[in-house]
């Protein structure tokens, strides 16, 4: 082949990969709440099939297993929703509580703002108050605030809530349809590399399913006992919220400060015990991430903290809360048909370098 023939094929090669690409990421944009339904389905069933399997061993239908696994999980997720929407009610009605330590915070920021722009020159004209007018301004409350803000995802989550229990049943009840129609999906010749790969993803992902799952549990109980003795209100809802952003990698420690220390303007009045909630959840993010998570999640999901950095960038401006979350699996997935095609196994060297 001339040279520069060469080049052009070579050319229309990385512009047809550029336009795939896009192509994807925009179909992962419009389709989100779709693929995300999709995908968190996936990993429930991949950590509830260890339990389905077990009682297929005891001589119960798969189906029947399955049935009962998913009525158990919906019944635990509606006790806990009810949990927290008392909580979150009770926190509604104390709300004027801590709008007072609040305010003066905020006044105190305000003030030391008005000092600094006293320092500098101004942009533009300053507005001038009409003499004689008054200002009213009406604090909304919080919760409702809130919801309003947020009834444009309720369709996502009314959607997610809906289909997901269906797709998570047949995950589970027709594993092995499943798994035979996908392998039937590929030629004959390539059936052996997909069912090694396959075999890669569901290890992987089955064990960053569990040792998330060990490790957010560990995280949790840590941070309810640790609220329940500073004597903190509401601890286990406290903890769980804490626990469970502590599992976000590198942003789930800042996220885990902001509900105690929310909840402790009511009932501190010194900077020790804000001082001792910074440094102990810091201390459990550490741990957690030093030595739990790689000990119970494993090293199939080792990904270095260049990859594992722009891929939580990247999905959480994708799809916001649930890219943040999901980020850690798909990039793991992702790594391991990398290794599994010749072509793109210097990018799964890279990812896992």
């Amino acid at each position: 082949m001339p040279l520069e023939e060469a080049k052009l094929v070579s050319t229309s090669s990385t512009s047809g990969r550029i336009i795939a690409a896009g192509i994807v990421i925009a179909f992962c944009y419009w389709a989100a709440s779709v693929l995300v339904t999709l995908l968190v389905a996936v990993l429930l069933a991949y950590f509830l099939d260890p339990v389905v399997t077990f009682m297929e061993e005891w001589h119960i239908p798969r189906a029947l297993g399955s049935l009962l696994v998913v009525l158990f999980t919906i019944a635990v997720m509606l006790l806990l929703t009810v949990f927290l929407i008392e909580r979150a009610d009770q926190f509604g009605a104390d709300w004027p509580q801590y709008r007072e330590p609040l305010h003066k915070i905020a006044s105190t920021v305000q003030q030391k703002m008005s000092t600094f722009e006293e320092h500098v020159s101004e942009i533009g004209p300053s507005q001038v108050p009409v003499p004689g007018q008054t200002i009213v301004t009406v604090e909304p409350h919080p919760i409702r605030a809130a919801v309003i803000a947020r009834l444009s995802s309720v369709y996502e989550v009314i959607l997610a809530a809906t289909f997901v229990p269906f797709l998570l049943f047949f995950m589970l009840a027709a594993k092995r349809q499943v798994w035979h129609a996908t392998m039937q999906l590929f030629p004959s010749t390539r059936r052996t590399e997909v069912k090694e790969t396959l075999t890669d993803v569901t290890q992987v992902l089955r064990s960053y399913v569990i040792g998330t799952a060990l490790v957010g549990l560990v995280l949790v109980i840590s941070s309810w006992i640790l609220f329940w003795v500073m004597g903190l209100e509401f601890p286990f809802l406290l903890g769980l919220v804490s626990g469970l952003a502590n599992l976000i990698p590198y942003l789930g420690v800042v996220l885990s400060w902001i509900p105690p220390m929310l909840i402790g303007l009511k009932q501190f009045h010194t900077a020790g015990p804000f001082i001792g909630i910074f440094g102990a959840l810091t201390v459990l993010h550490l741990v957690t991430a030093n030595l739990l998570i790689p000990a119970l999640v494993g090293w199939r999901v080792r990904l270095n903290a260049l990859a594992l950095t722009v891929s939580i960038l990247f999905w959480g401006w994708l799809w916001g809360g649930a890219g943040l979350i999901l980020a850690v699996p798909i990039t793991a997935v992702i790594k391991v048909i990398c290794d599994h095609n010749e072509d793109l196994q210097p990018v799964g060297r890279w990812l896992s370098a």
